[in-house]
């Protein structure tokens, strides 16, 4: 096995999937390592909103808050069944990242790691200071899910798909959005727009997290 490569990318590179980007690399099967640094925002050209950015957010172009639900890359990547995929959170669990750059690491063939990273377009409340603990109450609310995917255990008859987070305190979600100015700005300009996108940024998060259960569920 040759010694894998990192790739390093922002959100931006990674989400607007095209011909010669990500999905190119992925499919050409190469020991490759892609860790992309999901912002939810195209943080290198000012902010723009892209499609990691979630509903209910205000970002450059999307003024009035984003209408469209953001794209599940991970997901889209395990589509192809022999790509190591895991999302991870620093703040929150720190074990389960390191053992999601380990595998990722091991794994021969190419890998993708999405890291949630909050970047001063969210404008946090707290300030930037406190990221780490950003990361762990998006977790805790279940904002951000965490799980990993390893082709190697369908081969042992074993589900490749394994759910890291713990069952999240819905009851914070709400609060962790009022905590960031990219949503809080919008309950100042239009607050009862921005309750119903809110609501349906929850039930988004709620949708993936269902999702991942099932699943985690599976039996090989």
């Amino acid at each position: 096995m040759k010694r894998s490569q990192w790739i390093i990318g922002g959100d931006g590179w990674g989400y607007d999937i095209g011909f010669g980007g990500l999905d190119h690399v992925i499919a050409s099967g190469q020991n490759v390592n892609i860790l992309v640094v999901d912002t939810e925002v195209y943080s290198n050209t000012g902010g723009q909103s892209s499609k990691s950015t979630p509903v209910g957010a205000v970002a450059k172009f999307a003024a009035a808050g984003k209408r469209i639900r953001k794209k599940d890359l991970g997901m889209i990547a395990t589509t192809y069944g022999y790509v190591y995929v895991a999302q991870i959170a620093m703040g929150a669990n720190q074990a389960q990242t390191l053992k999601a750059i380990r595998e990722a690491e091991a794994y021969d063939g190419p890998s993708l790691i999405i890291a949630y990273s909050p970047c001063i377009a969210h404008g946090l409340k707290v300030g930037m200071g406190k990221a780490q603990a950003e990361q762990k109450s998006a977790v805790e609310c279940g904002y951000w899910h965490l799980w990993r995917f390893d082709p190697r255990l369908e081969a042992e008859g074993k589900n490749p798909f394994q759910l890291d987070s713990k069952e999240p305190d819905w009851t914070k979600f709400q609060d962790f959005l009022k905590g960031e100015v990219r949503f809080a700005s919008l309950s100042k300009q239009y607050p009862a727009e921005a309750a119903e996108l809110f609501e349906v940024t929850q039930k988004n998060a709620q949708w993936r997290l269902d999702g991942y259960k099932r699943l985690a569920a599976q039996e090989f």
